[in-house]
């Protein structure tokens, strides 16, 4: 018998396929979470090795591999991918999929998964590489990325940093708890995650942020569900610190959903003050208001559904002490943690976000009161949508000035011109940028 995890990984990877369906929303039906937790590996590792995967597969395939019927397709690409990054026993793998080939498909199509996946275990340690002769077509198969991404980053950190960068992106991602400090202590969750066997490490940029590896344990307790802690990356919660929020204070979250910033700005605001949490997607803040409500925040942070372009219309009396802009972005930053984004970006996107942030920053500057504070945040580490769009920024509106981040974080994540900036393959963190810019009349 085929196992669940299997399966599962076969059936959503069909359906993701066929509607271009998001890889995080899986459909699993499974009790046992042993075979869950292998179904959800092998889905991401799919989605993130898919190019190279496809790349060996028609190198061994006697025929065009994208004529391939499409549930074939998926198939083999979960062999080969268990095959290569998986510690499974490889003729136990080939058994598997030539067995789900017969079922899902029909007795023949065994045949040639059997062919294609014991060849292709042959040659395991011998595999053909690209040789296009062009070396970002070549990086881009290889890491599996597209390659106008891998071109860009080339011409920009060179082929080593761009190397790292691709092979950071490929790796199974960490993952970061923030304690919630108002209800719990970093030495009582380290002491749950002793007691419960969870490995982890602490956080070299925040002190109430803890890494682990593996989720399972605490998304089966009640540490989420009470509030104890929230999973963060580093560089979200680099970016409240930024922010600075200070206990009575008004601040605008205008970008809010799903509200982890959020959540953690009016922590910093020791539950007092006024928080205004706007996103244009109504259907998201129901997110924000779960967070809120979990966290005991409900009482600080005020929900609203609102285009924040449209929210200097309200006038002058409608301004914060601290604004926080964190805009929709490319997301090259978190490739690790979202499998399937590149795949769903192109270069021609970059142009419309570009025009969407620069309308986003010069909106959110009229909501700005005097002497008060607007970051503009990013989770990209594309220069042309974070310094490129301050500098733009401070050119057309002079009552504004970069005030730098120093003292606030770590030094080695302040860059030259005073804003953060992360990379996850120098700070192994997600890639992030922000800056802070102060409103002087």
């Amino acid at each position: 018998m085929v196992s669940p995890s299997r399966l599962h990984a076969y059936e959503n990877l069909t359906r993701i396929q066929a509607t271009d369906a998001y890889v995080g929303r899986l459909q699993i039906d499974e009790e046992d979470q042993r075979e869950r937790r292998q179904a959800r590996e092998l889905v991401a590792g799919v989605t993130r090795w898919r190019r190279h995967l496809d790349f060996l597969l028609s190198e061994f395939y006697d025929g065009d591999f994208d004529d391939m019927e499409p549930h074939l397709q998926v198939i083999l690409r979960l062999g080969v991918y268990e095959i290569l990054h998986q510690e499974t026993p490889p003729h136990a793998v080939v058994d598997q999929y030539v067995e789900l080939a017969k079922q899902a498909i029909r007795p023949g199509a065994g045949g040639l998964t059997n062919g294609i996946l014991r060849a292709i275990l042959r040659k395991k340690h011998g595999l053909p590489k690209p040789r296009t002769g062009d070396t970002a077509e070549d990086l881009a198969i290889r890491h599996s990325h597209p390659t106008w991404m891998v071109r860009r980053w080339l011409n920009r950190f060179g082929p080593m940093d761009t190397a790292a960068f691709l092979t950071w992106n490929n790796r199974r991602p960490m993952f970061c708890l923030r304690v919630n400090t108002e209800r719990a202590t970093v030495t009582g969750v380290t002491q749950w995650l002793d007691e419960h066997d969870v490995s982890w490490t602490p956080s070299p940029f925040l002190d109430d942020v803890v890494r682990v590896q593996r989720l399972q344990a605490v998304v089966h307790s009640d540490l989420l569900d009470d509030g104890v802690v929230s999973v963060q990356d580093e560089s979200a919660g680099l970016i409240v610190r930024c922010l600075d929020p200070q206990p009575g204070e008004t601040v605008f979250d205008l970008c809010s959903a799903p509200g982890g910033k959020t959540v953690y700005a009016a922590q910093l605001m020791k539950g007092t003050g006024r928080l205004h949490a706007f996103d244009i997607h109504e259907g998201r803040l129901g997110l924000v208001e779960d967070a809120a409500a979990t966290h005991g925040l409900s009482e600080v942070i005020q929900v609203e559904a609102a285009d924040a372009r449209d929210l200097p219309g309200r006038g002058d009396a409608f301004r914060a002490d601290r604004v926080l802009l964190d805009v929709p972005c490319s997301g090259l930053g978190v490739l690790s943690k979202r499998a399937d984004l590149r795949w769903q970006r192109n270069e021609d996107d970059l142009d419309e976000l570009n025009q969407l942030q620069a309308e986003l920053l010069d909106a959110a500057a009229d909501l700005v009161a005097p002497g008060g504070r607007l970051v503009y945040s990013t989770c990209t580490i594309e220069p042309d949508e974070n310094a490129a769009q301050v500098e733009r920024f401070l050119a057309d509106h002079p009552s504004f000035s970069r005030e730098t981040v120093a003292g606030l974080i770590s030094d080695e994540l302040v860059t030259d011109d005073g804003d953060f900036a992360s990379f996850p393959h120098r700070d192994a963190i997600d890639g992030a940028y922000c800056a802070r810019l102060r409103f002087s009349v």
